[in-house]
């Protein structure tokens, strides 16, 4: 059901790249594409210095349903997966987990979500005790349909 075309609306984390470049957020749109076994293929699509990327993960299926791990490169580098919340048809909370570190996104189906799911990401995000000074909302114009490069994260 997580299947297609979602828009990232906001994300809450203390990622330090994030917070010094958050003046130059660009339009990130992602494709899911549900595999054998429940795995989930991820293609994103985003900016960087003008050139429209694509960037290509799999999530794979943990434990639980809505669970999945996010395989990196090297010890350590492996993401917990989890969808928090999602009507399917207009928005989805995912929270990504790596060691100690835990990061919230919104995505919806369209660039804009409603005051109400809004509202419940800001409620989840205080709830993992992130704050509003790192969270932060991207541009709902200028993606990408194309790729003019593409990146496979194994």
């Amino acid at each position: 059901q997580l299947a297609g075309r979602w828009f990232l609306v906001g994300m809450a984390s203390h990622c330090g790249y994030l917070a010094e470049h958050s003046h130059r957020l660009e339009a990130t749109a992602m494709t899911v594409t549900v595999l054998d076994e429940q795995s989930l293929d991820i293609s994103t699509f985003r900016k960087l210095d003008g050139i429209c990327w694509e960037i290509r993960q799999r999530y794979l299926p943990a434990q639980a349903r809505g669970r999945f791990l996010l395989k990196g490169r090297g010890y350590g580098s492996k993401v917990d997966v989890v969808v928090g919340e999602t009507d399917h048809s207009s928005y989805a909370i995912l929270y990504y987990q790596k060691g100690r570190s835990i990061s919230v996104k919104l995505y919806g189906r369209t660039s804009r979500v409603s005051d109400a799911v809004a509202d419940k990401f800001e409620q989840r995000v205080r709830a993992v005790g992130l704050s509003e000074d790192v969270t932060y909302y991207f541009p709902t114009y200028g993606f990408c349909d194309s790729a003019d490069k593409f990146h496979i994260l194994d």
